[in-house]
């Protein structure tokens, strides 16, 4: 065989393997409904079912990206974060949240939708696990959380969920930069220092893309108020402060952007 006849058909190969993928995936799912079906039964352990539906998550966000599927991949994220912080005895309203996040993802796997749009498709999915609401009436506010994962941040989230908010953590920016232009947040809350591309950057960039910068945004950080990386935020960029204030200083960020 030569090397002419990869050549011939330069795209073959890429093909080949996103199909693959494709029905790799599809099997995969396909298991986690039988998988389901026995939770829903009791015969599969609900520790068993959270570690399944994860693994699978975890391997189908980064795979499915890869395939110029952004769209499974933004669903498997949320999958993943749906899941996290999950009780140990899971609540009767999972099996029907499990199933909604298996049927839109095998739609997508299998028919790709060309109009699938994946803003749309996250604020369709049902809120995410470990947190009581209670009385707390859910909002159509969707609020990108970029901070590492720590008491700090289940602290935020816990403020933002007291709102009525649909929060969704990110812990890397990098990551966080592909989805906020895949997913189309209301709000974008980046902590200031982050590993690799730093919180600030993030930020300036996104408040100066075309696509993103009308997407309101937030700093949260510890620096001083006069440090100089600070400064070279656009003025529209709310800074929160940790500590005391900073209850007082999410709230009129929130009054200042009208998503209160």
């Amino acid at each position: 065989m030569t090397d002419d006849s990869l050549a011939t058909h330069p795209n073959e190969i890429p093909d080949q393997l996103r199909q693959e993928f494709i029905d790799e995936t599809v099997e995969s799912l396909q298991s986690l409904d039988l998988a389901l079906d026995g939770g829903r039964k009791g015969r599969v352990g609900h520790g068993d079912i959270v570690t399944a539906f994860r693994r699978a998550a975890l391997t189908l966000r980064g795979q499915a990206a890869n395939f110029g599927m952004g769209a499974l991949s933004a669903v498997a994220h949320r999958l993943d974060e749906y899941l996290t912080g999950a009780p140990k005895i899971l609540p009767p309203r999972t099996w029907q949240d499990l199933q909604a996040f298996l049927d839109l993802m095998l739609e997508l796997a299998e028919r790709q939708p060309p109009d699938a749009n994946p803003a749309d498709l996250v604020r369709g999915l049902p809120p995410k696990l470990g947190f009581d609401l209670g009385d707390i009436e859910i909002r159509n506010v969707e609020v990108m959380l970029v901070m590492p994962q720590g008491a700090q941040t289940r602290f935020v989230e816990r403020e933002l969920q007291q709102c009525g908010y649909r929060v969704s953590i990110v812990p890397d920016t990098i990551l966080a930069f592909a989805l906020v232009t895949q997913t189309k947040p209301d709000l974008i809350i980046v902590s200031a220092v982050m590993p690799a591309l730093d919180g600030i950057d993030l930020a300036i960039a996104l408040a100066s893309m075309p696509s993103t910068r009308n997407i309101p945004m937030a700093v949260i950080t510890s620096l001083d108020p006069d440090d100089e990386r600070l400064r070279l935020l656009p003025r529209k960029i709310p800074v929160l402060h940790k500590g005391p204030s900073f209850a007082d200083d999410l709230f009129k960020a929130l009054d200042d952007l009208f998503l209160i």
